[in-house]
């Protein structure tokens, strides 16, 4: 009697069958039609990169959602795409970490926050630039290696904050500065870039207090595109969609804004993760037969 009440509260609810993918080509086919956003998640096809990072996918009823766990570059990163209902599916199963960043779309907020807190609520744009549209400025920035690493950690801790950033955070991204009398005053840098994939996603735009004002972030931020655009089709970055300067200074050098998205860091709810892990096997069980998970909603 159990079982087929079971069975006839499954049929009365909405399917979703979860499985985790691997292959780069069906992940990149999901991820191309819309190419703006989800560049972060683009450029974790890099093959060091691609080692580092758990894709999902849920097909529902109403479509399909794919979600990124990844802990390449500065951190770990959760990435959010497609259906609503099928999302909440594979996060029900798959949250990740208790910790990391993520980016989303506003429809996902809702879903998204039935399992983690949001520390930064706040409406971001993405914006991306290309060849053709860029207009790079004429004074000229220094480009940034590992050597630079003790000047631009005491830059980025100007404010208080910690800066943990290490030798090969800069060799393995593309980083410019602008110094006065021997300091470095002003840093545009990249949170990832995959040369393979033809993508990069230009961020950490700082300049010391002292000398804001001055347009030295556009200086900064026009030589790391510059350099970007040599090898990457697609570059972009994100910004608060209220911080009118900063969005100025970006159409200026050619940017457009392409999508509204939230990007945050997230707090897991579940702190142990022994929710989502009861569910998994519950999943897995109604699964076992095609070798994927079926979430029933």
């Amino acid at each position: 009697m159990t079982a087929t009440l079971s069975r006839e509260r499954d049929r009365s609810r909405s399917l979703y069958t979860i499985e985790r993918i691997a292959d780069r080509d069906v992940i990149r086919e999901l991820l191309l039609p819309d190419s703006a956003y989800s560049a972060y998640a683009l450029a974790q096809l890099e093959a060091p990169l691609f080692r580092l990072a758990h894709w999902y996918t849920a097909i529902g009823p109403d479509g399909r959602a794919l979600l990124l766990h990844s802990r390449g570059g500065l951190g770990r990163a959760l990435f959010t795409m497609g259906d609503p209902g099928a999302l909440d599916a594979l996060l029900r199963l798959h949250p990740g970490p208790r910790f990391s960043f993520g980016s989303l779309r506003p429809d996902h907020r809702r879903t998204v926050e039935k399992y983690f807190i949001f520390t930064r609520p706040q409406t971001m744009l993405r914006m991306s630039v290309s060849a053709a549209a860029f207009r790079p400025l004429e004074r000229e920035a220094v480009r940034l290696t590992g050597r630079h690493i003790a000047a631009i950690n005491r830059l980025y801790a100007t404010e208080g904050g910690s800066s943990t950033y290490q030798p090969r955070h800069i060799e393995e991204g593309v980083y410019y500065g602008v110094f006065i009398d021997n300091f470095l005053i002003s840093i545009a840098g990249t949170h990832v870039v995959s040369y393979s994939e033809g993508v990069a996603v230009v961020g950490n735009v700082f300049t010391h207090p002292l000398y804001r004002g001055q347009g030295l972030a556009t200086v900064s931020t026009s030589a790391t595109t510059a350099a970007l655009l040599e090898r990457c089709p697609l570059v972009v970055l994100t910004v608060e969609s209220e911080n009118e300067p900063a969005v100025r200074v970006y159409r200026r050098l050619g940017y457009e804004t392409q999508c509204t998205l939230h990007e945050t860091p997230l707090i897991r709810r579940e702190p142990v993760g022994a929710l989502s892990f009861l569910r998994r096997v519950t999943a897995g069980w109604r699964g076992r037969k095609e070798g994927k998970e079926i979430v029933s909603r």
